[in-house]
């Protein structure tokens, strides 16, 4: 809906918020799918952006913002409330943003339009007034802290939470040894990790000598390596570990079902001057002409492991989600093995930090494949504070190069095939 002359300055960004958290809480939307919808009709891209960073903030911080919603409350709101959703949005605003009080629910209480006008403003002001503050340190949903809890240790849940109170860093994947870049600190070879920023602008980009890829998401490729046969990257969307692979010297077919998503790697392949075959097919259907040497699944998952860049997958992400995901990857694994040739690698990857997307996937998947074997991850392969499991495996979790700057949750296995 297009902004009318009678809304207040700045109210479409608040309308689209809106629109975005009722997307992902609601209907269980990812937060970038429906951003499209939800800002239709704002032409300014500050604007939209600015709508994008209120939702992603407002995800970042849900249980904070609706405790102190309901310490102003006689009588808790609904969850879906619209009166709810207008709080949340103007506290998160001026406790988190940065935003003057008074311009945070001057925007905000259009959204409430013939309702609760009153009770919104009363609450925001008594807890702008009594010098209300969100923790440094973010609660996640009490689901989410519970079931990583459970698999990995409080540890590992409390290194989480701190892990969403701060940006994550820029991570470039280098196409060459000698590549232009700017500065940084390096965690592997080809590898460079510096503060966020305008990435068009820094030195190298024009010119295609790197990427923006996050660290955990490069270690699959890496660990296939350099080659010269061919290589199969399924689910390559948007495209990084194609890159990588092309770059590695590998004669590269790149396949994904959206046909959008895929849109970045056609972006990147003429920027970076790599070349790799790029197919828009659904693996369920698709083929390749023949067997490849090299396979690499990074296979759809609920992509709890990507929390920090979209924290609504805190939100949205459910048992069922996770059963549905592991399905679909047991059915996209059994198809990709068949790809292999003899003696060749299959690296499976998610981004995922749930046990039934990874190792409990891998375990089946050799149960009932007697054709392949773990080729173990060995330490000189990973970034210093990432070891591979016991059992040949890599898992990278929150807390893990935490005073580096952190990295996404990741499962990778490397298989090799026997016969």
């Amino acid at each position: 809906m297009a902004s009318r002359p009678s809304d207040p300055p700045g109210f479409p960004a608040r309308r689209a918020a809106l629109r975005l958290l009722d997307a992902v809480l609601r209907q269980g939307l990812a937060l970038e799918q429906a951003l499209p919808r939800a800002t239709q009709g704002i032409e300014r891209a500050d604007d939209r952006a600015l709508a994008h960073a209120i939702a992603a903030e407002t995800l970042r911080r849900l249980p904070d913002l609706d405790a102190l919603i309901d310490s102003a409350t006689r009588q808790r709101l609904p969850d879906d409330a619209k009166a709810r959703f207008a709080l949340r949005i103007a506290l998160v605003q001026t406790l988190a943003l940065g935003t003057p009080p008074h311009a945070a629910i001057a925007t905000v209480l259009p959204l409430v339009e013939g309702g609760p006008r009153k009770l919104v403003h009363g609450v925001f002001g008594a807890l702008t007034r009594g010098g209300a503050t969100l923790p440094e340190v973010p609660a996640l949903p009490a689901a989410v802290a519970e079931r990583w809890a459970m698999a990995w240790g409080e540890d590992v849940a409390a290194a989480a939470a701190r892990a969403i109170a701060v940006p994550p860093p820029l991570d470039l994947s280098l196409q060459r040894d000698d590549a232009e870049k700017p500065e940084g600190v390096s965690l592997l070879p080809r590898h460079l990790r510096r503060e966020p920023g305008n990435v068009t602008e820094l030195p190298g980009f024009s010119t295609g000598d790197w990427w923006v890829q996050d660290l955990a998401a490069s270690l699959p490729a890496r660990l296939i390596g350099r080659g010269t046969g061919v290589a199969l990257d399924l689910c390559a969307a948007p495209g990084g570990k194609a890159l990588q692979l092309a770059a590695a010297g590998w004669q590269v077919t790149a396949v994904d079902v959206s046909a959008r998503r895929l849109a970045r790697l056609h972006e990147n392949l003429a920027r970076t001057g790599l070349e790799a075959k790029v197919v828009t097919a659904d693996l369920r259907q698709w083929s390749p002409p023949a067997p490849a040497d090299a396979v690499l699944l990074d296979a759809p998952c609920s992509a709890t492991g990507i929390f920090r860049r979209h924290p609504d997958v805190l939100h949205r992400t459910r048992p069922q989600l996770i059963a549905d995901m592991a399905a679909l990857q047991t059915a996209l694994l059994d198809r990709a093995a068949g790809w292999v040739k003899p003696g060749g690698t299959l690296v499976y990857a998610t981004c995922s930090l749930e046990p039934e997307e990874g190792e409990e996937q891998l375990g089946r998947f050799l149960a009932r494949d007697g054709r392949f074997s773990l080729d173990p991850v060995q330490a000189d392969e990973l970034p210093a504070g990432i070891a591979p499991a016991a059992q040949g495996w890599v898992r990278t979790l929150p807390g893990m190069l935490e005073a580096e700057g952190g990295c996404d949750g990741f499962f990778i296995a490397r298989l090799r095939r026997d016969s």
